[in-house]
């Protein structure tokens, strides 16, 4: 949102410094930024009100050594993977790319995924979580939408080698040219 904020004052009203937010180095290096910021900032918000709302996992006794010292640890920690992931992606990427959308899709799928394992255990009370067919079905499903994306959309960059090698072109005439 923030490369066509800076876009649109660039073309309109000819802000100075707007058109830094073109190099995808200063975007990528400002999501980086952010993305830590997020982590560390609410992270430990977000683990705190975890553990005080009490959402950890119960472990079951199998006798081994130091599993007790787990019990009550909170899970749905990938809230946190996601939210430093989307929100400086949603803030500086170029969202018309079809990569960026891929990536969007992938994580937010997979989110749900983990999300709904997370709750099953959680506030069902079912150890197990999500069944691994579900998880399989999910992790396959994305799988297929991805690979059809990139086999069909116009928009995939396909980097082929070239049938005439340049090499031999090069020592048949003498030139670099073709």
């Amino acid at each position: 949102m923030l490369y066509y904020l800076f876009h649109y004052l660039r073309a309109h009203y000819n802000l100075p410094g707007a058109n830094v937010f073109n190099y995808i180095s200063f975007r990528a290096a400002l999501a980086v930024i952010i993305s830590l910021l997020i982590s560390m900032v609410f992270g430990k918000k977000l683990i705190r009100l975890l553990h005080k709302k009490q959402v950890g996992e119960s472990i079951r006794d199998l006798g081994l050594t130091g599993q007790k010292e787990k019990e009550g640890t909170p899970t749905m920690g990938g809230l946190i993977i996601l939210a430093s992931i989307l929100i400086p992606t949603l803030l500086l990427a170029r969202l018309e790319n079809v990569y960026v959308l891929l990536m969007l899709a992938v994580t937010i799928w997979l989110g749900t995924v983990g999300f709904l394992d997370d709750y099953i255990k959680v506030f069902k009370k079912d150890k197990k979580g999500l069944s691994g067919g579900f998880k399989v079905f999910g992790q396959v499903g994305i799988g297929l939408i991805v690979g059809c994306t990139l086999y069909f959309n116009s928009n995939v960059v396909v980097k082929e080698k070239n049938s005439q090698c340049t090499s031999n072109h090069y020592w048949r005439t003498g030139s670099r040219d073709q």
